[in-house]
Formats: structure tokens, sequence, C-alpha cells
């Protein structure tokens, strides 16, 4: 965005002088607004089949949309990398390593020993045969041997630097580099500052104010610290955080390894102290972080050795993993996007695994600000009267495409004197015979005047209002909710038509009336978010008979209109009322369900209603018996496929609008 920069003092920049860059103050506000008309189409869709609303919303942010991640795809990433760490690595690297340095130091010395003839080398070789099998026992009993060979000795030197580098790269990052080729004094100072970070922690866990303290700490021993923590409590959440994860990378190991380990540790640089420190320490921040995950493991089965400090930062890359599959998962209570960690998200699977989780995020804020779910008194969610608007008019859109396919029918708009107003204007034409529109055909006549043309008034300036010719209708929609609606996946379909048309009345036929009724063991008047989140129940029964009725009686509250009932069903009728409200189910129909039905077909043709049945699925009793409607009513019948129900019944009721 162009912000200007001002001169010294109150005078006004100079023309020119801008700088462009980054919009930080809020959003954006010439970015487009957010398009959520996709979301909507698939929270829509499983709602309709019968999904909580709150569940609709985890199931999209879980899905993701056509161009974006879903937090499903992130999380498998996620599953993919912790999978491969494990089976391309192994934890046991520092035994190894130490192994081949003890193999190369004793082959060396033997090698040295049996260049000489004197009793003290055989002694010496004897001595070498006896030691333990084990690694740490063989480095532990080797620690005052006096070593013959020059490049045993430095072989062994190896193994202590090795093992004391690597204890310390468990818990301080970078340390393992920095004490490559450590001298006596780097090492005393090591072991000085575990000691001094002991003594703190012991004062803080005492609950003394270690304030100064801690600064003092820092001063003097802030390089092996690069987190550069700023409080006690800092330095002890980032200490805590590696200690832990070096303890489940030794869990992680076999027992036999685990004991060869902390037996090679009294080895390290040649100095028990320091592994008695860094054991002070670890039982400090275990009792300092309880909720740490100290009793974990991880499995690694793969060739690549890890060394200590190297399987821990594993551990730790596990645990980050571990923790960001929860956070996707959004499984737990008051889970929300907000609650991913972006930065870790972004270390772990890159840049755009970043963008798509802020997406997600953004859309599900989006969503809430757009009041796509109400409470209702209940305290469910439900859609929105809006929400319900943007799903009707996407499934209409999508008839509409369908429409555009078929056999070319299109809605004639004439215009007459009786016809609303479109809102719409044009240029008057010999034998139009509409009202003018005033302010447009005296504006028409100021602007050519203004052209110069002298005339107060032309016939070229003068405007007529549009109007449409509409007969307003009543329009009974009746959709079978019967089972079978639903297992044969008809259950969507149906109320997206129901949708479809819904908006269609309502934003391009206001006039008309439109009942959507139910029908199953029982017909009922439903509005359209009873529809939309309709769930399917087990429930035998396809009373036709009780719908009908309801139509009738919505036919008779708007006498009016011109009557129109639609009946969408896959089933012939299998139950019917008594005059007592109870209704009646058998299969096969029986007598008196066919003929109370058909009785309540001739009430509707007596009403001269426009009947018209979308018959569903292919049964020839259900085919038998619609066609015994179509001649009793003078109705038709329609049998469309699932894709094109929404087409059939949006075009049929604009025929018989027309008609």
């Amino acid at each position: 965005m162009a912000a200007e920069i001002p001169d010294e003092g109150p005078r006004r920049p100079r023309p020119g002088r801008y700088s462009y860059g980054r919009f930080y103050d809020g959003p954006d506000p010439l970015a487009p607004p957010f398009d959520i008309r996709e979301a909507m189409d698939q929270l829509g869709r499983d709602v309709m089949e019968g999904t909580s609303p709150r569940q609709a919303m985890r199931e999209l942010m879980r899905r993701g949309l056509r161009d974006q991640q879903g937090l499903d795809d992130l999380q498998r990433r996620l599953n993919e990398q912790r999978r491969r760490l494990q089976r391309e690595n192994r934890i046991d690297g520092t035994l190894q390593e130490i192994r081949e340095l003890l193999d190369q130091a004793l082959e060396a010395e033997r090698n040295s020993l049996q260049a000489e003839d004197s009793d003290d080398a055989r002694f010496r070789e004897m001595s070498l045969d006896a030691l333990p099998d084990s690694t740490a026992g063989a480095v532990n009993e080797l620690q005052n041997y006096d070593w013959r060979n020059a490049e045993a000795r430095q072989a062994f030197q190896q193994i202590q630097d090795l093992m004391g580098r690597e204890a310390l790269d468990q818990r301080f990052q970078g340390m393992k580099e920095a004490m490559e080729n450590a001298t006596p004094e780097d090492v005393e100072q090591v072991r000085e500052m575990l000691s001094d970070l002991n003594d703190l922690l012991e004062a803080h866990g005492r609950g003394e104010d270690t304030t100064e303290r801690f600064s003092e700490f820092m001063g003097k021993h802030g390089q092996y610290f690069p987190e550069n923590p700023s409080t006690t409590e800092e330095l002890i959440d980032i200490l805590a955080q590696r200690s832990a994860a070096a303890q489940r990378m030794m869990n992680s190991l076999s027992a036999e390894q685990r004991a060869e380990l902390e037996g090679l540790m009294q080895s390290a640089f040649g100095d028990p102290r320091l592994a008695e420190q860094l054991s002070r320490l670890d039982s400090q921040l275990q009792a300092m972080r309880p909720g740490e995950d100290w009793d974990s493991e991880g499995r690694f089965r793969g060739d690549n050795p890890m060394g200590m400090g190297e399987a821990t930062r594993a551990m730790e890359q596990l645990a980050q993993l571990d923790s960001l599959s929860e956070q996707l998962s959004q499984s737990y209570p008051g889970a929300r996007m907000e609650d991913i960690d972006l930065e870790a998200l972004e270390a772990s699977l890159g840049r755009q695994a970043r963008v798509d989780a802020q997406r997600l995020a953004e859309l599900e804020r989006e969503l809430e600000n757009q009041g796509v779910f109400e409470r209702g008194p209940d305290g469910s969610l439900t859609l929105s009267p809006k929400a319900l608007r943007q799903l009707g008019q996407s499934a209409l859109r999508d008839v509409v495409g369908s429409l555009s396919t078929r056999r070319g029918e299109r809605e004639t708009q004439r215009s007459g004197a009786a016809g609303e107003a479109s809102g719409a204007t044009r240029p008057w034409a010999f034998g139009d015979t509409e009202r003018w529109d005033t302010s447009r055909t005296l504006l028409n006549a100021e602007l050519r005047k203004a052209g110069g043309d002298p005339r107060a008034l032309d016939v070229t300036d003068v405007e007529i209002v549009e109007t449409e010719q509409r007969t307003r209708a009543a329009v009974a929609l009746c959709v079978d909710t019967s089972w079978s609606m639903v297992a044969d996946g008809r259950w969507v379909p149906m109320k997206r038509t129901a949708l479809a048309l819904h908006h269609l009345v309502s934003t391009r036929f206001r006039g008309d009336a439109l009942q959507i009724i139910t029908f199953g063991r029982h017909a009922q008047e439903v509005d359209l978010a009873q529809l939309t989140g309709l769930e399917g129940v087990w429930e035998q029964g396809t009373n036709l008979h009780h719908a009908l009725l309801l139509a009738g009686r919505h036919l008779r509250r708007n006498s009016d209109a011109a009557p129109v009932v639609l009946v969408v069903t896959d089933g012939e009728p299998t139950a019917h009322l008594e005059p007592d409200g109870h209704a009646v189910f058998d299969y096969p129909p029986t007598p008196e369900t066919l003929r109370a039905t058909l009785n309540e077909v001739d009430v509707i043709a007596r009403l001269k209603a426009a009947l018209t049945v979308f018959m569903l699925g292919e049964d020839p009793r259900l085919e038998a018996f619609v066609d015994m409607v179509a001649r009793r009513s003078g109705g038709r019948v329609v049998a469309p496929d699932l894709d094109g129900l929404g087409a059939a019944v949006v075009s049929d009721y604009l025929h018989s609008r027309r008609r």
C-alpha cells in the first residue's frame, strides 16, 4: 500500500515522494474477499447427509478444499516423516563407534606386545585377553592401563572424549562440535558450569529468588546456552525438554545397550565427576518438570547409526511431530485451528504446509464471522438462514448448469401493464405501452441538451420500465423421506433439489407460495432448515396419502394462486392415514392404502393442480402406480437420474408456471 513519507516539520510532502511496502496494520484492505462457496458446499452436503454442523466443520478442516491441503493431508505427511525417521536410523551409533575404537586400540596394542619378548609383554597380553566382553566393562578396566602403543593410546583417548562430548551434546545444543579436541582446561570449565548450574537449580527449587544469581550464571557461562534464556524458569524448560528426550532415547535402547552406555558414562573425558554432575542435573530437572515425557520410547530399525546427541535430537523431533499430529487432529475438547504451532509445522513440513494451515484457520474464522451456524433454542447448532441461502444459490447454480445442456427451453419475459417491475429499463419502441421511467427519461433529455440540442424532449429520450408478466403459484413440494431414500443414495440429491427450488422461488418468484412436505410413515410440513438438517431414520412407510392431504390444504390456503404439486419418491405408497390420525403401514400395499392415496390424487385434480411425480429408481410396481396417478390427475411422470433430479424439478416448476 502506498504510504507518504512526510518531510521534516508540518509541511505537506512533495509530490512523488512515496514508499511502497507490505501492509502490516490489520488485514490487507486490497486482498480479495474470502471465498467460502466451496466450503459452504462441503458443509451443506455433510449436514444434509445427517452430520452435525460441528462435526461437518471438523470434516471440512480435515479434508481441506480443492486446491488446498486439509489437516488429514498434513497429518499424513507428519506420520510419513515420523516413520521415515524411525525406519532409516538406529540409535546405538555411539556404542558402535566406541566398540570400533576399542577394537582398534586393542589390535594396535597387541601387535606392539607381540613384537616384544618379555614377561611384561606376556602379562599385558593376558590382561587384555581377560577383559570383560562388555564394551563398558572393558573400557572401565582400561582406565588406568599404561598403553605401549601410541595409536592405541590415541584411540582410547578418543573413546573417553567421544563419550563426554556425546553426553554433553544430549543436554546442551552444539556441545559435540564445541568440545572437539577439548583440553583438560575445557573439560574443567564444563564441569564447573555443571556444578554452578546444579547449585542454581537447587536454590531455585528451594524457593529462593534466583534473579541475580541467574544473571551472574549467564554472564559466566552464557556461551553454553545459544537459546539465550531470560529467566531461570526458561532455562529449566529448555534443559528439561532435552533431558527428557535423552531419557526417552535411553528408554528406546535394549536393556543391555542401556547398561553399556550407563557404564561408559563413568569414562567421559576420563573424569567420573562429569557423570556425577549430569546425573544430578537430570534428577533435578525431572523433579522440577514431572509433566515432561520421561517414560516413553521410540522404535528405530534402520541402518544409519546415530550418536547419543543426534539420537536425542531425533527423539525431540519425534515429540514435536507427535505434538503437531495431536494439534492437527483437533480431537481434544476446545480444539481450534489457532492451536497449531505454525513455526514448528513449517520446520517439519516446509513453507507450503504453514500456508495451508493458515488458510484453514482463516477459513474457520471467516465461516464464524459470516454466521454460517446459529444456535437453536435447545442449544444445538443449525445452519443459519444466510448459509441456507448460499447453499440454495449453489444448488440452483448447478441446476441451471444442468438445464443449459438440455433441450433449448428458456423462460420468456413478456412485458405487460399488469406485470411486476423487473428493476431494469429500456428505450421506448413503437408499440410499447409500459409506463415511463421519468427520472431516466429526464436525465437523457438533459444529457442531450448539454450536447447542444435545444429541444426540451425527444422521443429518443424516453425509457420505459420493464415489467415481467407473472402468475402467482402455490407450490407443494412433497419429498419422500423413507429409509430407502437414504439407503439408495437419494437423500442428498433430494435435499439439494429442495434447496434449489426454494432459492429460485425466494429470489426470482417471491410472490409464489412454496411449501415443503416430507413423508415417511407420516407426513409433515417443514421449513428449509428442518429439511436440510433432517437425519435419515429407519422407519417403514411411504405415506403419500398424508402428504397429498397436506398439499391440498396448502393449495386451498392459497386459492388465488395457480396450484402446483411436485412429488419426489422412490417407492409406491405403503401407508395411509386413518380418520383418527393413526398411520397404517403394510407391504405390499393394501387396497385401503391405494384407495386412500388415489382418492387424494382425485382431490388434487379437482383443485386443477398441475401434478408431476418424479420417480426415482426402477421399480415395476412403482411405475404402474405413478402411471395410474398421471392418468387420473392429468399430470406427468418424470423418471430422472439422480444427477438430473434438481434440473427436472426446477424445469417442471417453470413449465407449470408458464402453463
